[in-house]
């Protein structure tokens, strides 16, 4: 049995495997492959990778004031700008596997040190159109479906290239 006062992560097992099969998928690419992107109005792959680093320390440390930005490369996170923002500064392998793990990292501890009786703190965001209220359930689902969907992008983007996917659900280790 699961410990009510206990971390949420055994109940997010399995999320953790997202980001390590994006790193793999990453690592491996050239900077030229990096640029591959659907189309000329859509991003490349290293601006999506980024774009899926820099929203965990939007939420965490952000919207809900968890610490750690400063072990990651977006310590500026509520500037609204991140690096799919500058096309002109194209992300390295290297650089975007750094970025995936240290907001990891970030997701990590909060999984720990969050418990069940926690999932319903809220934060606001205020908006143009006005605030809105997020639970940290609502921001955890957000950032697996965030993550998932960005995943089948740059999977997408990989196989009209004639690259692998990036398998999300293969039973091999992470």
């Amino acid at each position: 049995m699961i410990d009510p006062n206990g971390p949420i992560r055994p109940f997010y097992d399995g999320w953790q495997v997202y980001n390590a099969r994006l790193i793999e998928a990453i690592q491996g690419l050239s900077n030229e492959e990096l640029k591959l992107r659907p189309g000329h109005d859509q991003w490349p792959i290293w601006a999506i990778a980024g774009h899926m680093a820099g929203t965990r320390v939007y939420w965490l440390c952000g919207v809900f004031g968890e610490p750690g930005a400063e072990t990651t490369p977006f310590s500026d996170f509520m500037t609204g700008l991140g690096w799919e923002d500058d096309e002109a500064t194209p992300r390295s392998a290297d650089e975007l596997v750094g970025a995936l793990t240290s907001t990891w990292a970030l997701v990590a501890a909060c999984l720990e040190r969050w418990t069940p009786e926690t999932l319903g703190v809220t934060a606001t965001v205020e908006l143009a159109s006005g605030p809105r209220i997020h639970t940290r359930q609502s921001v955890i689902m957000r950032m697996i479906s965030h993550d998932a969907y960005h995943c089948g992008e740059i999977s997408q983007i990989l196989g009209m290239s004639g690259r692998p996917a990036i398998d999300l659900w293969s039973r091999r280790p992470a």
